[in-house]
């Protein structure tokens, strides 16, 4: 008999869509489930009417508001070996999505986290597996990448000049993928410092250094709402990802030697986060370069494999 596979779905009044998410999830796995709810304080009763309606959905309270990496840690500590799947509740999967990213898992031996293609609503394609930043790209992409979105630091730092296809990345996005536990636990799972964002960077460079790869797996496909935090509370989600990216980027450079670097970042990071208060585009970033379109051909091997 086939081990349920794990599902971690982080929550914090995920409203309609989390119902939307479990029933795609359905769908995109012939695996049993076994999912769990770790939320964060929901107010709403979504994660309740979701547990009430199936029996392989269960709720776990966090105790309060921990964060994204503390929720999804929370909700791995039980088991140590095998697959999991951690995403968001605002995800929508396609069919057979998430088989396709266990068959992926299952070519790369030296696989730590397996992620999909994610399209935004609007049908452009996130980049979500990206290299890890670099002080060249990182500040160029930081900088000007909101007003100037096809730039080169942009451009490399995200992969967007390249075509679709199954390759190891530096870090895949934390808002669905899977997650060899073993790995995870070996390197002690997310960092609970980042309350969001980075969190997912800071792990795949931990995984990383031991060996591990981070794949991304064109040929699975989700559409990823997003934003739902930030909506509500805008400026504290841009104050918590601008710390983020200090704390991130201050901890590849210590040291007295970095010093002076390390202000110039912490001056440079909080005059940006600033100028997103007033500038709603300076908080989105760059915008998505590619579209599902360019897809095609690990669409096409997917819906292939799914008729044999």
């Amino acid at each position: 008999m086939t081990a349920p596979l794990r599902v971690v779905i982080v929550t914090f009044s995920p409203g309609e869509a989390l119902e939307d998410c479990l029933s795609s999830l359905r769908q995109a796995t012939s695996r049993p489930l076994d999912v769990v709810l770790a939320d964060n304080g929901s107010s709403d009763g979504a994660p309740e009417r979701a547990v009430a309606a199936a029996d392989d959905v269960r709720l776990l309270p966090t105790g309060g508001n921990v964060g994204y990496g503390a929720a999804a840690n929370a909700g791995l500590a039980d088991v140590r070996a095998g697959w999991a799947l951690v995403t968001n509740p605002d995800v929508r999967f396609e069919e057979g999505s998430v088989d396709e990213l266990l068959t992926v898992a299952a070519r790369w031996p030296r696989a730590a986290t397996v992620g999909p293609a994610i399209l935004t609503p609007e049908g452009a394609l996130y980049p979500s597996a990206r290299d890890l930043p670099s002080l060249s790209t990182g500040v160029g992409h930081a900088l000007v990448g909101w007003i100037w979105p096809g730039n080169p630091w942009t451009a490399r730092y995200r992969r967007e000049r390249d075509l679709p296809r199954e390759r190891p990345a530096g870090w895949l996005s934390g808002s669905c993928f899977l997650v060899d536990l073993e790995v995870f636990h070996s390197v002690g799972g997310f960092d609970p410092a980042y309350f969001m964002y980075f969190e997912d960077v800071d792990l795949a460079e931990r995984m990383g250094r031991r060996g591990w790869l981070h794949i991304y797996a064109p040929s699975a496909v989700v559409v990823h709402e997003g934003g739902h935090s930030t909506r509500r509370e805008p400026h504290r989600m841009q104050r918590v990802h601008h710390t983020s990216a200090l704390r991130y980027l201050s901890a590849r450079y210590p040291g007295r030697r970095n010093a002076p670097l390390r202000l110039v970042l912490r001056a440079g990071l909080g005059g940006r986060m600033l100028l997103s208060y007033v500038s709603g585009r300076v908080g989105a970033g760059a915008q998505p370069q590619q579209t599902v379109a360019e897809l095609p051909q690990a669409r096409r091997r997917w819906r292939r494999s799914r008729r044999r």
